[in-house]
């Protein structure tokens, strides 16, 4: 049973999450044009995405520490799985610009298994799951471009 039946999120998660994309949108736009900067957009975007990883890891800890109706074996697999984002993303900083885009996209793709495993079992707002594939395949698909455009520079 979810806590809200619709698939709309509130408004100001709505414009928080969606506002979120800005910076992927923005950077992808940019870095084909910049010869002289591409590299280093292409290191924003991944440290950009790096970060977005680890919070949306973190909602799964916030999950753990809020939901009352889970297991004592959930709660523990939610608080595991809530770390793992961030260990993922820290390493795509370090690696070439293209191999760091691609592995944060394995990140989100992970993320969003977990959280549609998640919503099966568990009572959150109807809204959630549209608005997280909405939100992880914009970034995926920003960082996938600008994995390519740095690539072929």
């Amino acid at each position: 049973m979810n806590v809200s039946s619709s698939t709309s999120p509130p408004t100001p998660v709505g414009l928080l999450g969606y506002g979120g994309l800005l910076p992927f949108i923005g950077l992808v736009l940019v870095i084909p044009f910049s010869d002289e900067h591409g590299e280093f957009l292409g290191r924003a975007l991944v440290a950009y995405g790096a970060v977005i990883l680890s919070f949306v890891g973190a909602l799964h800890w916030g999950f753990a520490m809020t939901l009352h109706d889970m297991s004592p074996e959930q709660r523990r697999a939610r608080f595991i799985w809530s770390v793992l984002p961030a260990l993922i993303a820290w390493p795509s900083t370090l690696l070439p610009v293209p191999l760091g885009c691609v592995l944060l996209i394995a990140g989100f793709a992970a993320h969003y298994w977990q959280d549609r495993h998640l919503v099966r079992t568990l009572p959150l707002p109807d809204w959630y799951l549209p608005l997280r594939i909405q939100l992880t395949s914009v970034a995926s698909v920003c960082l996938l471009i600008g994995a390519i455009a740095v690539a072929i520079r």
